[in-house]
């Protein structure tokens, strides 16, 4: 595997569309992704084996905070660490433009995605009750108000998304 990030673009909707259509019960679509990718106040990085797309994150940047809208790995890539390491390189890239926390909901079945989030250092703050309209499922309300203290070198780097090379697996690695 030759694993890199990039920031995505708006060609890149229909690959990221399919890992979200094979990751979630109701999922985005690719139309969705694109108008995601030409928004300024999103970030949305791509893990890539190659040039192929195996996974993404996307938040949304408001106010110094970071919303996570969206993380998934293709299923063939799942428990090889590639979300850990995305989930930093998206970190890392929202503190690059100015945000020092994060917020995202997650389903309180979704074992992994709940050790992923408390490895990074986040921690329930409440609930969104029915929140998934597929299964009433609720949400977990979860917030890391301290990305600074994950990543003190990245404080400071400026408002823009590292380039390539300054995100973690951002050249290729084999």
């Amino acid at each position: 595997m030759r694993l890199r990030f990039r920031e995505m673009v708006p060609e890149d909707a229909g690959a990221v569309a399919e890992v979200e259509k094979e990751s979630f019960p109701t999922p985005w679509s690719r139309e969705s992704f694109w108008r995601e990718a030409a928004n300024e106040n999103t970030c949305y990085l791509l893990a890539l084996d190659g040039e192929k797309v195996i996974g993404y994150a996307g938040c949304w940047i408001s106010f110094g905070e970071a919303q996570i809208t969206n993380i998934a790995i293709a299923r063939a890539y799942r428990g090889k660490g590639i979300g850990t390491q995305l989930m930093e390189a998206v970190i890392r890239a929202s503190m690059a433009r100015g945000c020092t926390a994060m917020t995202l909901e997650v389903r309180p079945s979704n074992a992994p995605a709940l050790a992923l989030y408390h490895h990074y250092g986040f921690r329930e703050a409440g609930r969104r009750k029915g929140y998934y309209s597929d299964n009433g499922e609720d949400a977990i309300i979860m917030w890391n108000t301290k990305l600074a203290e994950l990543f003190p070198d990245a404080v400071g780097q400026g408002k823009q998304v590292p380039h390539e090379e300054d995100i973690p697996g951002g050249k290729e690695r084999e």
